[in-house]
């Protein structure tokens, strides 16, 4: 049987002082765990620091690959492209993980994340809410609103095997993506800010996908730098999606 090849998709915007640590701990940990077969595909997005030197010197000493925007287009923009790009180069069997770029997911988790599709699953999130889950580094106010959205999406879109709606860590059966995109189009992801994230589950819940989950530890200590979040904009957009989807046919 060939062997899974592995891609990770690292949405970039500004990330000077977080990205060169993040690829470092990805190669580490993957040679650790003895995936080779793996290339990471970073889109930056108009970022106006150092991010684009850092690509590039990481690009003469591991398999990585640079989508560019010239311009900021946001995150729903650069999600949807580096999944399509990734989509579009795996083979169906393959398997594409999407990260945040800020050093707040630990990449040792991969290894489990990849063994969970192979047991069968089409979509695995590092959930939040999954027994063995740790946060550091987050203020009380933002647990408290990540814990309330997700009773909200479990309340108004209930779907099996998700807790976690909102987490960018995921695993994905490079399949389910080539099936999406083939339905959806461009369509597939339209939101252009954070909710981009829960629209993706929402999308794929009408495509008979199986969804799992894993326990993380979400180290937002680790990060230097200020979120490029706006929460009560992105909250009251996401409640706008969930509504949408919710009616629509």
């Amino acid at each position: 049987m060939k062997k899974n090849r592995l891609y990770i998709v690292l949405p970039a915007y500004n990330e000077e002082n977080n990205l060169g640590k993040l690829l470092d701990r990805i190669n580490y940990y993957l040679c650790d765990s003895g995936i080779d077969d793996y290339e990471v595909l970073a889109v930056n997005d108009g970022s106006t620091d150092r991010t684009a030197e850092i690509l590039e010197e990481y690009r003469q000493k591991m398999p990585l690959k640079v989508v560019l925007h010239e311009t900021n287009k946001g995150l729903g923009r650069t999600i949807r492209d580096g999944l399509k790009h990734a989509s579009e180069a795996a083979a169906a069997n393959d398997i594409i993980i999407t990260m945040d770029a800020d050093d707040t997911h630990t990449p040792g988790l991969i290894y489990r994340m990849v063994n969970t599709i192979r047991e069968g699953y089409d979509v695995v999130i590092a959930s939040r809410y999954q027994k063995g889950a740790r946060v550091y580094g987050l203020s009380f106010y933002r647990k408290l609103l990540s814990l309330a959205a997700s009773y909200i999406f479990r309340l108004f879109m209930p779907i099996k095997g998700v807790r976690d709606f909102t987490c960018g860590y995921r695993a994905y059966r490079a399949e389910t993506l080539k099936k999406a995109f083939s339905h959806y189009g461009d369509k597939f992801i339209d939101q252009e800010g954070f909710q981009a994230m829960v629209d993706i589950i929402l999308r794929l819940r009408t495509m008979n996908v199986i969804f799992g989950e894993v326990p993380f530890i979400l180290r937002y200590d680790m990060k230097q730098g200020t979120s490029k979040m706006n929460v009560k904009s992105t909250i009251l957009k996401t409640l706008r999606l969930i509504i949408k989807r919710r009616f629509e046919k």
